[in-house]
């Protein structure tokens, strides 16, 4: 055993390997040490960086929107400053300002262009939409800008920023706009806001212009990309009658021609325009807000919103992981021209409002008519489900609209059958047989009103074919759903009925 032992220790390839060990565990030890020291001597040499508070240095103050003063301008934002700062004063030949504007006055006329001149116009979010909306303004005349964005400019900012530069990553968005739009319309004021939007401080950020007269605003742009400030946004705007108008999502677009500008409860086919849509309807917000939004779906080969990968969540709560709180935490894919258009589609609606140029868009192809047919649709098999109770029954009304209808069979179906998912043809059909005579009578003789009692959570969506056999065998025949339906369908059903009662209240 001995000798065994002692031959093993004589190997060549064993002591080969021992120095190798040890060699390693060597330079790991050097290496570490290395670093310690290397350590030290930064901390040293940062520690010896800071000024004592009783010897003179720079102070950097915070300038006028809170932010850190920037690094020293180089000689081209020293003169548009200089310059900026005369013509604001008034000190800029106004016919100089006119001759730049001409396609515009041309255009809008001379009294639109003087209405755009005087107004003042709020933009919440300077991202890509948001900074392609406020360049637009800036050069087709609009003269007092509000700026509000806690963020800063990032290299992946770039691809769809409308103004920055690899000179202004690490700058507020606020100041990056306003440094290069000054040197594009020198008498345009800015009031920049480095701050996070949310309801605590709606009433200070879309407060009157501070000048004078404290002119109230005359539209707000909503280019935020977080649902709940979003909606905080909207709710303070709707409630005090400010003119807004809300992008919705431009990631995962890529179809110019499937953009529309349309009232927010007909927005279809964009995830943060349909949540947004939502908590809105619970705070009793239905319609009434212009939005900008793609009709552009989803397909194989899309751009989708990336997963968070496994290791992301091993660190924690998700909801902690973002920069801020309540914030997204996965990185949404963009195609830099999308934003663009957007925000350019946002300006273009403000400049018309403001100017009272005509306003006629065409409605979201198709949406329209299909609605109308699915609530004639609805009529029909009320009407006939009248007569089961009341033969002969003839002119009942049914107290559905076509945003009812939209809703119903958009938000909560995501206009799909709840029987099989197949989207064509798709109708809203009572679900299951009432148990009493469901027509309300108001008056007596040729006057008597007939008013069907159907309520959002009463209808389910399926295809024609599948809401003929449902009527002929539930409705008619007197079948229970229990008998015609597996469970799966039944919960499904269920679940979708509970989600349209708890928006019957904000209709």
């Amino acid at each position: 055993m001995a000798s065994n032992l002692s031959s093993s220790l004589s190997s060549p390839k064993l002591q080969l390997f021992a120095t190798a060990a040890i060699s390693a565990a060597t330079a790991v030890v050097l290496l570490l040490g290395y670093q310690a020291l290397a350590r030290e001597e930064r901390i040293h040499d940062l520690k010896a960086s800071v000024p004592s508070l009783d010897e003179p240095h720079d102070v950097r103050r915070l300038n006028s929107y809170g932010a850190s003063s920037a690094t020293p301008e180089d000689k081209e934002d020293a003169r548009n400053q200089a310059l900026a700062r005369r013509a604001q004063a008034g000190d800029f030949d106004d016919e100089l300002i006119l001759e730049q504007l001409a396609r515009n006055r041309v255009f809008l006329t001379p009294e639109g262009l003087d209405k755009l001149r005087q107004s003042f116009i709020i933009v919440v979010g300077c991202g890509g939409v948001g900074s392609h909306a406020a360049a637009a303004l800036a050069r087709s005349g609009a003269s007092r800008i509000r700026l509000i964005d806690f963020d800063q400019v990032t290299l992946s900012s770039l691809n769809r920023h409308a103004v920055a530069t690899l000179a202004d990553v690490g700058i507020p968005k606020v100041r990056c706009l306003e440094r290069r739009l000054i040197a594009v319309a020198p008498w345009v004021k800015f009031d920049l806001r480095q701050e996070k939007f949310d309801e605590d401080v709606a009433a200070d950020m879309l407060g009157p212009w501070g000048d004078k007269d404290g002119r109230q605003p005359d539209y707000v742009i909503d280019a935020i990309d977080n649902i709940d400030t979003k909606v905080a946004l909207l709710k303070y705007c709707h409630d005090h009658k400010l003119p807004v108008i809300s992008a919705t999502g431009a990631g995962c677009k890529s179809d110019p021609t499937r953009i529309i500008v349309g009232d927010i409860a007909n927005s279809t086919d964009d995830r943060l325009s349909r949540s947004t849509r939502r908590k809105l309807k619970l705070k009793g917000i239905t319609n009434g807000i212009p939005v900008v939004y793609s009709t552009e779906k989803a397909g194989e080969g899309k751009a989708e919103l990336l997963p968070l990968p496994e290791d992301e969540f091993k660190r924690g709560a998700v909801g902690d992981l973002g920069a801020m709180p309540n914030f997204r935490v996965r990185i949404l894919p963009v195609l830099g021209t999308m934003p663009a258009i957007f925000g350019l589609t946002v300006a273009n609606h403000v400049i018309l409002s403001i100017t009272g140029y005509p306003l006629d868009y065409v409605p979201a192809k198709g949406r329209e008519k299909m609605y109308e047919g699915i609530l004639a649709f609805v009529q029909g098999t009320e009407e006939t489900l009248a007569r089961l109770y009341t033969p002969g029954i003839i002119g009942v009304k049914t107290p559905l609209t076509t945003s009812d209808v939209a809703f119903l069979s958009e938000e909560i179906y995501r206009g799909r059958s709840a029987v099989t998912g197949l989207s064509t043809r798709i109708v809203l059909i009572r679900w299951e047989k009432p148990s009493e005579d469901p027509i309300q009578r108001l008056g007596e003789g040729e006057a008597t009103q007939k008013c069907s009692n159907v309520r959002l959570r009463d209808l389910v969506c399926m295809t024609k074919e599948e809401a003929v056999r449902h009527e002929r065998e539930v409705l008619k025949g007197g079948k229970k759903v229990e008998e015609v339906y597996d469970q799966k369908t039944l919960e499904r059903v269920a679940a979708a009925r509970q989600e349209a009662a708890r928006y019957e209240d904000y209709r």
